[in-house]
């Protein structure tokens, strides 16, 4: 499996295998619990919880779902942005053998509806902020009992006070239906003891949603090895110990949010820095005040630190390294913030991976001390990776484009309810192996380093987020002065890609600037922020394919051409 494999040569003392424990999620933290029990496991708005704590707050919570009702086999919906209460559901689901699916909380009513219906979820942890748009879908759904919090529930004695005299009455809703329940008052009461699980490793223990091969969401099904595995690649690539913390602005719904800045780092024993923010210049005084030792973000977060007034006579002599994921990193971007960071007492790679939802995360990335322009590095221990002729499961030459497969322990179990989906994206090769299709077009160079072209499937990467052309388009099409919609990503320095919809109005005498804001703000209504264009062209008609349908490759070969990007 390894003799063949250009890019080993380049682990240095990354080991090539990793031998992976067949326990669950929960008992793999445990593992971190019993030899740091005293360390911090995680810093949120100024409150730190050791490693003890919690492993006691985790099973507190456990007993108080198992209480409720949630049991092995069911499905917890979470919808909270990076907050101890989502980290601590996340793996009190888990000790009970239950499914954490992870959604965003910004979702809209009919957003939640979707990913309610595809996880069948009974349970709900979500924001107060939120609950209005829960509330609307209620009667709609098989929700039994929908937990709400703050964001000052997790805080102790003064700061809390602070945090409810400051924000926490602005969002507090009334909740007066009998399914909904208080964190605070959940975490208060003392119920009997969760009772224990045998939990199988190779068990469903996550959903996250990504677009699949067709760009609509699909719930992407996770086991408790995929999870482990990935989390300890990721340990072993980026030399993760209890010494080390690491700041995330990727929030938890997110593949690598949870996969490496919250399951590798406590895998690690090390110290997770919390943030429900997203905000570059937030994010800039965290670096400055907590010191991680590892920052992990998209590569628009660095292109708004490289202009960051907060960073400036700031001590970054702490960090070991910058990981960028969730989109390409722009050669300029990388340059300029290693030399911000040289300027500031450091001296660090900004490091460039690939990954995708349907393996947890990032399955590759440039090793420690290399660089190649343009490349998503080498894969990560135990994972293959190779690149095929389009539409077939025939390997390329060294330097040919196609489509970028790979094999490893993260890969995931399939998508829930798709099985032709599954079946097209997961496929056994002549090595008899099962192998991800990736839908990405790739090449790898004689050492072994991968570099990516472009996507195959119809998605959207703004600001590291994912869009699915299709479900916009669908809220588009539903507008009654809409004849026909497409959407595209258009070239965006900071964010990657700007979402834009194309329109052909059903009385094109009403197209203009009117128009634009009232289709945008349609969009807001039903869609989570970064779904929404930021810009809408009226057209008389659209290029089509010789099939009939909208050619929207040829729509994005345009936008290139106006920006002048390559």
């Amino acid at each position: 499996m390894y003799e063949k494999k250009p890019w080993l040569k380049f682990y240095g003392d990354v080991p090539l295998s990793i031998d992976y424990p067949r326990i669950s999620l929960h008992e793999s933290l445990m593992r971190s619990v019993e030899k740091n029990p005293d360390s911090i496991a995680y810093d949120f708005m100024g409150y730190r919880s050791s490693y003890r704590k919690f492993a006691a707050d985790i099973e507190r919570l456990a007993s108080a779902l198992s209480h409720l009702g949630l049991a092995k086999g069911d499905c917890i919906t979470i919808a909270l942005p990076t907050t101890p209460q989502g980290v601590l559901c996340f793996y009190a689901a888990n000790r009970l053998g239950a499914v954490a699916s992870m959604i965003p909380p910004e979702s809209t009513a009919e957003e939640i509806s979707v990913y309610l219906t595809i996880s069948n979820s009974r349970f709900a942890m979500i924001l107060d902020r939120a609950y209005p748009s829960f509330r609307e879908i209620l009667v709609d759904t098989n929700l039994e009992v929908v937990i709400v919090t703050n964001l000052g529930d997790c805080l102790p004695g003064a700061k809390r006070i602070g945090y409810y005299v400051t924000k926490g009455k602005q969002s507090a809703p009334s909740l007066k239906d009998s399914r909904v329940k208080r964190w605070k008052d959940l975490m208060k009461k003392r119920h009997p003891p969760a009772p224990k699980e045998d939990v199988n490793t190779d068990d469903l223990a996550v959903i996250l949603f990504s677009g699949g091969t067709t760009g609509t969401p699909k719930g992407v099904m996770l086991s408790n090895l995929n999870f482990i595995s990935e989390g300890m690649q990721a340990v072993a690539w980026g030399r993760f110990s209890s010494e080390d913390s690491i700041l995330t602005s990727l929030p938890l719904f997110h593949g690598f949010g949870l996969g490496v800045c919250v399951n590798a780092i406590f895998m690690g024993g090390g110290t997770c820095i919390m943030t429900p923010t997203s905000k570059p210049e937030s994010i800039a005084t965290l670096i400055k005040e907590k010191k991680p030792t590892f920052i992990v973000g998209v590569p628009a977060l660095y292109e708004s630190l490289n202009r960051s007034r907060n960073l400036q006579g700031a001590d970054l002599s702490h960090l070991k390294a910058a990981f960028s994921g969730a989109d390409r990193l722009p050669k300029g971007v990388k340059e300029d913030f290693e030399e911000r960071v040289r300027s500031c007492g450091g001296k660090i790679q900004l490091l460039e991976g690939y990954g995708l939802t349907e393996a947890v995360t990032a399955v590759m990335a440039t090793p420690l001390g290399e660089y190649r322009e343009g490349s998503i590095g080498i894969p990560y221990p135990d994972m293959l990776a190779k690149i095929v002729k389009e539409g077939t499961t025939e390997e390329t030459s060294v330097g040919e484009d196609g489509e970028l497969c790979i094999h490893g322990p993260p890969v995931m179990l399939g998508y829930l309810g798709e099985p032709e989906e599954t079946a097209h994206t997961l496929r056994e090769h002549a090595d008899g192996r099962i192998w991800l299709h990736t839908g990405d077009i790739a090449s790898m160079d004689e050492d072994g380093f991968f570099y990516y072209k472009l996507r195959l499937t119809r998605m959207i990467k703004s600001a590291g987020m994912i869009v699915y052309p299709g479900q916009v388009e669908e809220v588009l099409m539903n507008h009654p002065d809409v004849e026909t919609a497409c959407v595209i990503g258009t070239p965006d320095r900071y964010r990657g890609e700007r979402v834009k919809g194309f329109i052909i109005l059903k009385e094109p005498s009403r197209a203009g600037k009117e128009m634009e804001e009232l289709l945008i703000n349609h969009c807001r209504e039903n869609l989570i922020s970064w779904s929404c264009p930021c810009e809408v062209e009226f057209r008389e008609d659209l290029p089509l394919t010789p099939a009939g349908k909208i050619a929207f490759p040829e729509l994005e070969r345009e936008e290139v051409e106006k920006s002048g990007t390559a």
